[in-house]
């Protein structure tokens, strides 16, 4: 675990490493989320993502080091969150750490989480900060666990 797990604003030149991250082939297996295009990813990330006001957005870092990112978004009338972090950060405590941080700011409530259901450490990560079962979701053929934090408790 380190004591260098900070968050900061996303940035243009932070991309190339999520795309990087999200091109990982052991990390798409256990995401069950397809890598886009490089052209498709940063349009996403430019208009979807860092061109809508209503995304909070963070990078994480450890000890200086890009190691992923947390995001919060609106669907419908959900807020949900999602993040990604590079698996040489994986097993570490960055996730608990960088998440925490991540819900000391994101303030909605209740905020949902819909990871893959054989994902069982994303899973554990959001259950170790609330997030409770709230039942299944699909994507496609793969079922997902919808999991939805209700208070401001981590």
């Amino acid at each position: 675990m380190s004591d260098g797990v900070r968050l900061r604003d996303v940035v243009v030149a932070d991309l190339e490493v999520f795309l990087a991250q999200e091109h990982d082939p052991e990390a798409v297996r256990r995401s069950k989320f397809p890598p886009r295009e490089r052209e498709a990813f940063l349009r996403h990330w430019t208009t979807r993502i860092l061109g809508d006001p209503t995304v909070f957005a963070q990078a994480v870092t450890v000890d200086g080091v890009l190691a992923g990112n947390f995001v919060a978004w609106w669907e419908g009338d959900k807020r949900f969150i999602g993040y990604w972090l590079g698996r040489a950060f994986w097993g570490r405590g960055v996730g608990t750490q960088a998440l925490a941080l991540f819900l000391q700011q994101e303030k909605a409530r209740p905020l949902y989480a819909d990871p893959f259901h054989a994902n069982t450490a994303s899973v554990r990560l959001l259950e170790k900060h609330g997030f409770q079962r709230s039942g299944t979701v699909r994507h496609g053929e793969d079922e997902h666990i919808m999991l939805v934090l209700h208070d401001t408790a981590t």
